[in-house]
């Protein structure tokens, strides 16, 4: 995907949830979508602590992201299921990345892992999700 079609992209996102988080995609294309979250306070839980939600939410978006790029023209997506394994801590201050590769892209429904790692690249958690495919 050129720089252009990613800036839409962002810009399509921007408005909305995954714009008030801050998510920054730094790659999207139908085989993989990379992204970075800044950890602010005011996405913390305890201090100092990324809250689950965010992070879930930033897994959903980058799969949902990923999906959009897989889906037939006119169809759009909506999840049906996710899981989120936790290993470690988002820390307030510091930037964590994403990546979501496709494990499933069938007809009716595709599933995104969503690996989502520290800046020392120590694995936060891990998300499975399933997008519905929904006929246009």
């Amino acid at each position: 995907m050129s720089s252009d079609q990613l800036g839409a992209l962002q810009a399509r996102l921007q408005p909305f949830f995954p714009g008030l988080l801050g998510i920054r995609l730094t790659s999207a294309e139908p085989d993989r979508v990379t992204a970075e979250l800044t950890v602010r306070d005011d996405l913390c839980t305890v201090p100092g602590v990324l809250h689950g939600g965010a992070i879930m939410a930033f897994a959903d978006t980058l799969g949902a992201v990923g999906t959009v790029l897989n889906l037939p023209e006119g169809a759009g997506t909506t999840t049906i299921e996710s899981k989120t394994n936790f290993f470690a801590p988002g820390v307030a201050g510091t930037t964590i990345t994403a990546e979501c590769i496709p494990l499933h892209r069938g007809r009716r429904t595709q599933t995104w892992q969503t690996s989502i790692r520290n800046p020392e690249g120590r694995l936060i958690a891990v998300v499975t999700q399933t997008q519905m495919v929904l006929a246009p």
